[in-house]
Protein backbone atom coordinates (compact mmCIF):
# COMPACT_ATOMS: atom_id res chain seq x y z
CA UNK A 1 0.00 0.00 0.00
CA UNK A 2 1.67 3.43 -0.81
CA UNK A 3 2.29 5.78 2.09
CA UNK A 4 0.93 9.15 1.64
CA UNK A 5 2.58 11.93 2.32
CA UNK A 6 -0.07 13.69 4.73
CA UNK A 7 -1.96 17.64 4.80
CA UNK A 8 -0.36 19.65 2.37
CA UNK A 9 -1.06 22.59 5.06
CA UNK A 10 1.23 24.02 6.90
CA UNK A 11 2.01 27.04 9.29
CA UNK A 12 4.90 29.36 7.53
CA UNK A 13 8.10 28.90 9.77
CA UNK A 14 8.66 32.80 10.95
CA UNK A 15 11.41 32.02 13.77
CA UNK A 16 14.78 33.50 10.96
CA UNK A 17 12.20 36.54 10.77
CA UNK A 18 13.06 39.99 13.19
CA UNK A 19 10.93 41.52 15.57
CA UNK A 20 9.77 44.76 13.82
CA UNK A 21 6.57 46.94 14.94
CA UNK A 22 3.81 45.70 12.80
CA UNK A 23 0.11 47.39 11.99
CA UNK A 24 -2.97 47.09 10.05
CA UNK A 25 -6.04 49.03 9.46
CA UNK A 26 -8.86 47.36 8.13
CA UNK A 27 -12.68 48.47 7.24
CA UNK A 28 -16.09 46.94 6.51
CA UNK A 29 -19.99 48.41 6.33
CA UNK A 30 -22.88 47.01 6.89
CA UNK A 31 -26.06 48.19 4.96
CA UNK A 32 -29.37 48.63 7.19
CA UNK A 33 -32.73 49.29 5.92
CA UNK A 34 -34.03 52.42 6.85
CA UNK A 35 -35.84 51.33 10.07
CA UNK A 36 -32.91 49.58 11.45
CA UNK A 37 -30.18 52.49 10.34
CA UNK A 38 -32.70 54.60 12.48
CA UNK A 39 -32.40 52.46 15.10
CA UNK A 40 -28.97 51.36 15.31
CA UNK A 41 -28.39 55.68 15.07
CA UNK A 42 -30.93 56.49 18.21
CA UNK A 43 -29.44 53.12 19.94
CA UNK A 44 -32.79 52.08 20.37
CA UNK A 45 -32.88 48.46 18.89
CA UNK A 46 -34.10 45.65 21.19
CA UNK A 47 -31.24 44.21 22.06
CA UNK A 48 -29.27 47.12 22.82
CA UNK A 49 -26.74 49.69 21.83
CA UNK A 50 -25.55 47.68 18.80
CA UNK A 51 -22.23 50.34 17.96
CA UNK A 52 -20.83 49.57 21.72
CA UNK A 53 -21.26 45.99 21.38
CA UNK A 54 -19.41 45.74 17.87
CA UNK A 55 -16.62 47.49 18.76
CA UNK A 56 -16.23 45.18 22.24
CA UNK A 57 -17.15 42.07 19.53
CA UNK A 58 -14.48 43.18 17.22
CA UNK A 59 -11.84 43.60 19.99
CA UNK A 60 -12.63 40.24 21.36
CA UNK A 61 -12.75 38.64 17.89
CA UNK A 62 -9.14 39.96 16.73
CA UNK A 63 -7.57 39.03 19.93
CA UNK A 64 -8.62 35.34 19.21
CA UNK A 65 -7.87 35.34 15.32
CA UNK A 66 -5.20 31.93 15.66
CA UNK A 67 -8.20 30.19 17.38
CA UNK A 68 -10.61 30.72 14.03
CA UNK A 69 -8.08 30.33 11.61
CA UNK A 70 -5.76 27.32 11.21
CA UNK A 71 -2.72 28.70 9.99
CA UNK A 72 -3.06 31.93 11.81
CA UNK A 73 0.11 32.11 14.38
CA UNK A 74 -0.79 33.83 17.86
CA UNK A 75 0.19 37.15 18.78
CA UNK A 76 0.57 39.24 21.71
CA UNK A 77 -1.39 41.87 20.69
CA UNK A 78 -0.31 45.43 22.10
CA UNK A 79 -3.40 47.51 20.99
CA UNK A 80 -7.17 46.75 19.51
CA UNK A 81 -9.06 49.98 18.11
CA UNK A 82 -12.55 49.28 16.72
CA UNK A 83 -14.78 52.46 15.67
CA UNK A 84 -17.81 52.65 14.23
CA UNK A 85 -19.21 55.58 12.37
CA UNK A 86 -22.79 55.97 10.72
CA UNK A 87 -22.53 57.00 7.00
CA UNK A 88 -26.53 58.42 6.87
CA UNK A 89 -26.79 58.60 2.76
CA UNK A 90 -26.01 55.05 2.31
CA UNK A 91 -27.52 53.96 5.48
CA UNK A 92 -24.55 52.34 6.04
CA UNK A 93 -22.37 51.90 9.32
CA UNK A 94 -18.31 51.99 8.97
CA UNK A 95 -16.29 49.74 10.99
CA UNK A 96 -12.84 50.27 11.27
CA UNK A 97 -10.55 48.05 13.11
CA UNK A 98 -6.59 49.18 13.86
CA UNK A 99 -4.02 46.28 15.59
CA UNK A 100 -0.84 46.51 16.24
CA UNK A 101 2.33 44.21 17.76
CA UNK A 102 5.93 43.95 17.74
CA UNK A 103 6.39 40.44 16.24
CA UNK A 104 7.67 38.20 13.33
CA UNK A 105 4.38 37.86 11.09
CA UNK A 106 1.76 40.83 10.55
CA UNK A 107 -1.42 41.59 11.79
CA UNK A 108 -3.66 41.77 8.77
CA UNK A 109 -6.09 38.89 10.03
CA UNK A 110 -6.44 40.38 13.08
CA UNK A 111 -7.56 43.42 11.68
CA UNK A 112 -10.06 41.64 8.98
CA UNK A 113 -11.44 39.68 11.50
CA UNK A 114 -11.95 42.15 14.10
CA UNK A 115 -14.05 44.08 11.40
CA UNK A 116 -15.88 41.24 10.36
CA UNK A 117 -17.07 40.36 14.07
CA UNK A 118 -18.08 43.76 14.36
CA UNK A 119 -20.01 44.01 11.06
CA UNK A 120 -21.81 40.46 12.43
CA UNK A 121 -22.76 41.55 15.65
CA UNK A 122 -24.18 44.39 14.29
CA UNK A 123 -25.98 41.84 12.06
CA UNK A 124 -27.25 39.72 15.20
CA UNK A 125 -28.51 42.70 16.74
CA UNK A 126 -30.23 44.08 13.98
CA UNK A 127 -31.98 40.94 12.08
CA UNK A 128 -34.59 40.83 14.47
CA UNK A 129 -36.02 44.23 13.55
CA UNK A 130 -35.83 44.16 9.63
CA UNK A 131 -33.37 41.41 7.99
CA UNK A 132 -32.37 43.08 4.64
CA UNK A 133 -29.39 43.75 5.89
CA UNK A 134 -25.94 43.23 3.54
CA UNK A 135 -22.20 43.13 4.86
CA UNK A 136 -19.67 44.12 2.12
CA UNK A 137 -16.35 46.53 1.27
CA UNK A 138 -14.10 44.62 3.79
CA UNK A 139 -11.06 45.84 2.67
CA UNK A 140 -7.38 45.78 4.24
CA UNK A 141 -6.50 49.33 3.92
CA UNK A 142 -2.79 49.66 5.08
CA UNK A 143 -0.10 47.51 6.98
CA UNK A 144 2.96 48.18 8.04
CA UNK A 145 6.13 46.35 9.25
CA UNK A 146 9.12 43.49 8.49
CA UNK A 147 10.75 43.65 4.92
CA UNK A 148 7.43 44.95 3.04
CA UNK A 149 7.72 48.21 4.98
CA UNK A 150 4.41 49.91 4.48
CA UNK A 151 1.90 49.43 2.35
CA UNK A 152 -1.46 50.75 1.57
CA UNK A 153 -4.67 49.65 -0.84
CA UNK A 154 -4.51 51.32 -4.13
CA UNK A 155 -7.67 52.77 -3.43
CA UNK A 156 -7.48 53.44 -0.61
CA UNK A 157 -8.35 57.75 -0.41
CA UNK A 158 -5.85 60.71 -0.07
CA UNK A 159 -8.80 62.40 2.21
CA UNK A 160 -8.38 59.17 4.93
CA UNK A 161 -4.46 59.49 4.92
CA UNK A 162 -4.39 63.17 5.48
CA UNK A 163 -7.00 62.72 7.96
CA UNK A 164 -4.48 59.76 9.59
CA UNK A 165 -1.27 62.31 9.41
CA UNK A 166 -0.92 64.38 13.08
CA UNK A 167 -0.74 68.34 12.34
CA UNK A 168 3.20 69.04 12.06
CA UNK A 169 4.46 70.27 15.67
CA UNK A 170 7.02 73.30 15.14
CA UNK A 171 10.25 71.41 16.45
CA UNK A 172 12.26 73.49 14.52
CA UNK A 173 10.60 76.76 15.36
CA UNK A 174 12.94 79.74 13.82
CA UNK A 175 15.40 77.38 13.30
CA UNK A 176 17.81 78.01 10.51
CA UNK A 177 18.13 74.38 8.44
CA UNK A 178 20.25 73.56 5.69
CA UNK A 179 19.77 69.90 3.55
CA UNK A 180 22.24 68.57 2.18
CA UNK A 181 21.87 65.73 -0.41
CA UNK A 182 25.03 63.47 -1.01
CA UNK A 183 24.26 61.28 -4.28
CA UNK A 184 26.31 60.84 -7.54
CA UNK A 185 23.12 59.59 -9.42
CA UNK A 186 21.10 62.67 -8.42
CA UNK A 187 23.98 65.06 -9.06
CA UNK A 188 24.10 63.74 -12.67
CA UNK A 189 20.56 63.99 -12.63
CA UNK A 190 20.10 60.20 -13.56
CA UNK A 191 17.86 59.89 -10.52
CA UNK A 192 15.30 62.66 -8.53
CA UNK A 193 16.27 64.17 -4.97
CA UNK A 194 13.24 62.95 -3.52
CA UNK A 195 14.55 62.91 -0.17
CA UNK A 196 16.26 66.41 -0.29
CA UNK A 197 13.44 67.94 -1.27
CA UNK A 198 10.65 66.06 1.44
CA UNK A 199 13.13 67.29 4.34
CA UNK A 200 12.95 70.48 2.90
CA UNK A 201 8.77 70.60 3.02
CA UNK A 202 9.24 68.95 6.03
CA UNK A 203 11.39 70.60 7.99
CA UNK A 204 9.21 74.01 6.76
CA UNK A 205 6.47 72.32 8.41
CA UNK A 206 7.58 72.28 11.36
CA UNK A 207 8.63 76.17 11.69
CA UNK A 208 11.99 76.10 10.33
CA UNK A 209 13.47 78.16 8.11
CA UNK A 210 15.33 76.42 5.09
CA UNK A 211 18.79 78.67 4.58
CA UNK A 212 20.22 76.81 1.97
CA UNK A 213 19.83 73.44 0.16
CA UNK A 214 22.73 71.69 -1.67
CA UNK A 215 23.32 68.82 -3.48
CA UNK A 216 26.83 67.06 -4.19
CA UNK A 217 28.55 63.76 -5.27
CA UNK A 218 30.22 61.18 -2.91
CA UNK A 219 32.99 63.14 -2.90
CA UNK A 220 34.88 64.18 0.18
CA UNK A 221 35.86 67.54 -0.82
CA UNK A 222 32.50 68.41 -2.02
CA UNK A 223 30.86 67.03 1.52
CA UNK A 224 32.89 68.93 3.09
CA UNK A 225 33.06 72.12 1.12
CA UNK A 226 29.03 72.63 1.41
CA UNK A 227 28.62 72.04 5.15
CA UNK A 228 31.47 74.01 6.42
CA UNK A 229 29.37 76.72 4.01
CA UNK A 230 25.91 76.29 5.56
CA UNK A 231 28.09 76.69 8.66
CA UNK A 232 30.38 79.61 8.29
CA UNK A 233 28.10 81.66 5.95
CA UNK A 234 24.33 80.44 5.93
CA UNK A 235 24.98 80.37 9.76
CA UNK A 236 22.36 77.22 9.98
CA UNK A 237 21.41 75.68 12.82
CA UNK A 238 20.96 72.28 12.00
CA UNK A 239 22.28 71.09 9.13
CA UNK A 240 20.32 67.42 7.77
CA UNK A 241 22.32 65.62 5.39
CA UNK A 242 20.88 62.89 3.26
CA UNK A 243 22.88 59.86 1.36
CA UNK A 244 25.90 58.16 1.72
CA UNK A 245 25.66 56.33 5.24
CA UNK A 246 25.65 52.71 3.99
CA UNK A 247 28.45 50.13 2.70
CA UNK A 248 29.33 50.42 -0.56
CA UNK A 249 32.44 52.19 -1.92
CA UNK A 250 30.91 55.42 -2.91
CA UNK A 251 29.11 55.90 0.72
CA UNK A 252 31.85 58.33 2.58
CA UNK A 253 29.84 60.76 4.05
CA UNK A 254 30.74 59.70 7.42
CA UNK A 255 34.35 59.97 6.86
CA UNK A 256 34.40 63.43 5.51
CA UNK A 257 31.96 64.80 7.93
CA UNK A 258 34.04 63.10 10.95
CA UNK A 259 36.78 64.90 9.88
CA UNK A 260 35.84 68.73 10.42
CA UNK A 261 33.37 68.57 13.53
CA UNK A 262 34.13 69.63 16.55
CA UNK A 263 32.07 66.50 18.93
CA UNK A 264 30.40 64.26 18.32
CA UNK A 265 27.01 63.13 19.24
CA UNK A 266 26.70 59.48 18.94
CA UNK A 267 23.01 59.17 20.41
CA UNK A 268 21.43 60.73 17.20
CA UNK A 269 23.06 57.75 15.40
CA UNK A 270 21.63 54.99 17.30
CA UNK A 271 18.33 56.68 17.77
CA UNK A 272 17.85 56.08 13.62
CA UNK A 273 19.30 52.83 14.02
CA UNK A 274 16.86 51.33 16.78
CA UNK A 275 14.05 53.55 15.20
CA UNK A 276 14.59 52.16 12.09
CA UNK A 277 15.17 48.95 13.02
CA UNK A 278 11.23 48.75 14.22
CA UNK A 279 10.72 48.64 10.26
CA UNK A 280 13.60 46.84 9.04
CA UNK A 281 16.72 45.10 10.53
CA UNK A 282 19.06 46.33 7.54
CA UNK A 283 18.63 49.72 9.34
CA UNK A 284 22.13 47.93 11.91
CA UNK A 285 23.67 48.65 8.28
CA UNK A 286 23.58 52.55 8.36
CA UNK A 287 26.48 54.46 9.72
CA UNK A 288 23.79 57.52 9.97
CA UNK A 289 25.60 59.73 13.03
CA UNK A 290 25.97 63.09 14.26
CA UNK A 291 28.49 66.13 15.37
CA UNK A 292 28.46 69.18 16.10
CA UNK A 293 30.89 72.07 14.39
CA UNK A 294 30.86 75.18 16.55
CA UNK A 295 27.14 75.89 17.53
CA UNK A 296 25.72 74.02 14.24
CA UNK A 297 24.11 70.55 14.80
CA UNK A 298 25.16 68.47 12.00
CA UNK A 299 22.93 64.67 11.30
CA UNK A 300 23.88 62.54 8.74
CA UNK A 301 20.66 60.61 7.81
CA UNK A 302 20.44 57.15 5.21
CA UNK A 303 19.46 58.17 1.23
CA UNK A 304 16.45 56.30 0.95
CA UNK A 305 13.14 58.68 1.48
CA UNK A 306 11.57 56.16 3.21
CA UNK A 307 13.95 56.15 6.00
CA UNK A 308 14.52 59.65 5.76
CA UNK A 309 11.03 60.27 6.86
CA UNK A 310 11.23 57.56 9.44
CA UNK A 311 14.04 58.80 10.41
CA UNK A 312 13.35 62.42 10.66
CA UNK A 313 9.81 61.65 12.79
CA UNK A 314 11.92 60.33 15.47
CA UNK A 315 14.61 62.84 15.71
CA UNK A 316 12.44 66.01 15.80
CA UNK A 317 11.11 65.54 19.45
CA UNK A 318 14.65 65.59 20.60
CA UNK A 319 15.96 69.04 18.76
CA UNK A 320 14.10 71.63 20.47
CA UNK A 321 15.65 70.36 23.93
CA UNK A 322 19.71 69.73 21.82
CA UNK A 323 19.53 73.25 21.01
CA UNK A 324 17.83 74.79 24.39
CA UNK A 325 21.18 72.35 25.64
CA UNK A 326 23.94 73.66 23.12
CA UNK A 327 22.67 77.33 23.56
CA UNK A 328 23.81 77.34 27.36
CA UNK A 329 20.01 75.69 28.74
CA UNK A 330 19.66 73.70 31.83
CA UNK A 331 18.58 69.92 31.14
CA UNK A 332 14.86 70.04 32.31
CA UNK A 333 15.13 67.62 35.22
CA UNK A 334 17.34 70.36 36.72
CA UNK A 335 15.55 73.00 39.05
Amino acid sequence: MEATSGSNFRMIDVSPKAVTHRRSLAEGRIYLSPLVFEKVSNRTLPKGDALVLAEVAGIMAAKNTALLLPLCHPLPIESVQVQCELEPEARAVRVRCEVSTSAKTGVEMEALVGVQAALLCIYDLSKGTDPVIRIGDVTLLEKEGGKSGFWQHPQHSERVMKERQPTPQPHLDHMRVAIVTISDSCYEGSADDTSGSWLVERCEASGAMISKQYLVPDEVDSIRQVVMEAVETHRADLILTTGGTGLSPRDITPEALKGIWDREVPGFGELLRSSGARHTPLAFLSRSGAGMIGSSLVIMLPGSLKAVKEGLEALLPLLPHAFHVTRGGRHEHQS
